[in-house]
């Protein structure tokens, strides 16, 4: 498929499923990223390779792109059947593999040559030094890390002829992405091959060695404590400066939240975005400049409580839940509108 002209931001949104993607589609997202049923690192929101096929020539249709993602960290058995999965790929007609593993890049790079490679967030680029070093493995679009500054992120992609790319809403993890073990210590599902049991969200309490039959509860409130638990990633208030700062494409997380989730921020997100594009006097300096009724589009939908994450510094102790790990929604979706007629 042949890439769109654009002046401001791809919009890519999530898509756990057909119905997701056709949502994302219909709010006005740029383009979409969806996984099959291996290689990726969200196991429980996957396409068969008929259903990959049916969505991209559903996407395609409308004029949308369609990245796959191949990002988990492999092991050998994982390259048995890779070559060919990458080939169907390319025969299916992705317009993209995004990838953290240099092995699943090398093999790509053999199987289908002419397929763009986006690296995941997986593999933490955190400095210029790396995006550089990724950019001449042939690399077209970073997706850098969560933990960037905007300053940080300017000064990257001054030094890029690549694209980069910006996680800008959903979930956090309280670690560097990729870098994270809780999971398969805890509960022997391995956040790096799409298995998380999010243990950064359970409750806590303290355990003194010589008495390992006694634990004592550190009490933030009658629920307990939850010292791993950060707020949801929202940065709509700093599109402005991001815009400015060349960021190619914006990227909301949420491959397995719902569909309501999915039309909710990915029509937000559009309308911010052509609200930017379409009003000149915007400052980009100024945080908080955009109608207010972006933020509180995005308050009705579920969230952990928001927070823009290392966008001017170091989070903060109100970057932190500390009142219980689930999801706060104040407003329900009441069904989806399948058929509409005249009467």
């Amino acid at each position: 498929m042949q890439k769109k002209e654009r002046s401001k931001p791809e919009l890519l949104a999530p898509a756990g499923s057909l119905d997701k993607l056709k949502t994302a589609i219909h709010y006005g997202a740029d383009a979409v990223y969806m996984a099959g049923q291996q290689y990726s690192l969200r196991a429980h929101a996957t396409f068969s390779d008929d259903e990959i096929t049916q969505a991209i020539s559903h996407a395609h249709s409308h004029g949308v792109r369609v990245y796959i993602t191949v990002n988990i960290f492999a092991h050998n058995r994982d390259f048995d059947r890779l070559g060919e999965y990458l080939a169907f790929l390319g025969q299916a007609g992705a317009d993209g593999l995004i990838i953290s593993d240099p092995g699943i890049l090398a093999v790509a790079q053999k199987t289908v040559p002419t397929l763009p490679i986006h690296l995941s967030t997986q593999a933490n680029v955190t400095n210029t030094e790396s995006a550089l070093f990724w950019q001449n493995q042939g690399v077209s679009r970073l997706n850098l890390a969560r933990e960037l500054g905007l300053a940080e992120i300017a000064t990257i992609k001054n030094q890029l002829t690549a694209e980069i790319e910006i996680f800008v809403h959903g979930a956090l993890c309280i670690s560097y992405s990729g870098r994270c073990n809780l999971s398969l210590y805890l509960t022997g599902r391995d956040a790096n091959r799409g298995d998380c049991a999010h243990p950064c969200r359970y409750s806590y309490k303290l355990l003194e060695e010589k008495r390992p039959d006694k634990f004592f509860p550190v009490e933030e409130d009658s629920r307990g404590t939850y010292i791993f638990n950060s707020k949801d990633l929202c940065l709509i208030n700093r599109l402005p400066a991001l815009v400015a700062a060349g960021v190619d494409a914006i990227k909301i997380e949420g491959r397995m939240k719902s569909l309501y989730y999915v039309a909710a921020v990915t029509r937000t997100y559009r309308a911010a975005l052509d609200y930017i594009s379409e009003t000149s006097e915007i400052n980009p300096d100024e945080a908080k400049n955009l109608p207010k009724e972006f933020m509180e589009e995005l308050y009705k939908v579920g969230s952990r409580g928001y927070t823009d994450n290392f966008y001017e510094g170091p989070p903060q102790t109100d970057d932190m839940l500390y009142d219980g790990p689930k999801i706060q929604q104040a407003h329900a979706p009441l069904g989806v509108v399948r058929k509409a007629g005249s009467d």
